[in-house]
């Protein structure tokens, strides 16, 4: 299947900004990876996107999960118009998409982002998924809360996850007993959806937010890490938060690319 003009779309990029943690790049360019229980292998020619053994049927699944009908152009656009220093970061990485990802998926992968680095996070995640979730052709698929709600910190201990595993288990018990209303969270109101999230024990305000904007879209949500803040305070001095409105989530995309990049120098 062959997805004509995309333009706005870095496999790379959008892979390794640190939103998402099971797509790996093959030897040959290509990326694969595991979303929603369905396994997809895809490059980027051009402008051409080139989707492996996949139905026309199946391909609506794979333009919502990576926001193909979004217009990114425009998004960069609206946003190089609020700072010149914005308007280079947009420019500098302007193939990062936000995917549409699993909520639960989300919610449970930046449990485990938390005082971790990517390489590690991806590690302990696949663990996840060998350990207990469903077998599908060519991997596995994300546990789900109702079966991770049935175990105990103990049994996380193939992992390797450290402190993390107890609030694995406390997430999937709450969102699986409806404590915590996961559903609930696309259209409440931003403040109530943080709210609704750190009710699980070891989800504060950056790991919500994250799974705000990654789980639920909610691309007005802005996390804060060590990088954004010192890119905030440094790089971007001056610009305030509220002014970036509902594309905040791309923003802080294109800032976190860049400060990594630029900061790392300094």
């Amino acid at each position: 299947m062959i997805v004509k003009d995309i333009k706005n779309f870095n496999l790379e990029e959008t892979f390794e900004c640190g939103q998402c943690f099971r797509w790996k790049k093959l030897d040959n360019e290509k990326y694969e990876g595991i979303a929603y229980g369905k396994k997809l292998t895809l490059q980027k020619i051009n402008d051409d996107l080139i989707i492996e053994n996949i139905s026309e049927n199946e391909l609506p699944f794979w333009e919502e999960y990576f926001d193909l009908k979004e217009d990114y152009g425009k998004i960069i656009s609206d946003l190089s118009k609020i700072d010149d220093r914005l308007k280079i970061a947009c420019e500098s990485a302007s193939g990062i998409r936000i995917l549409k990802q699993e909520p639960w998926e989300a919610l449970c992968s930046f449990i485990i982002s938390q005082n971790n680095n990517i390489p590690r996070i991806k590690i302990i995640v696949e663990r996840l998924c060998q350990n207990f979730g469903e077998k599908i052709d060519g991997g596995y698929a994300f546990p789900s809360a109702e079966k991770l709600s049935s175990l105990t910190v103990d049994d996380l201990a193939p992992l390797k996850s450290g402190f993390r595993a107890k609030y694995i288990i406390d997430a999937s018990k709450k969102v699986t007993s409806g404590e915590v209303d996961l559903n609930s969270l696309y259209t409440a109101d931003l403040d109530a959806a943080r709210q609704e999230l750190i009710k699980i024990n070891g989800v504060g305000a950056k790991v919500a937010e994250c799974t705000l904007l990654y789980g639920f879209h909610r691309m007005n949500a802005f996390p804060i890490d060590v990088w954004i803040k010192r890119a905030m305070a440094t790089l971007f001095s001056g610009i305030e938060i509220e002014t970036l409105g509902g594309y905040a989530g791309a923003a802080q995309q294109y800032i976190f690319d860049y400060s990594r990049k630029n900061l790392k120098k300094e």
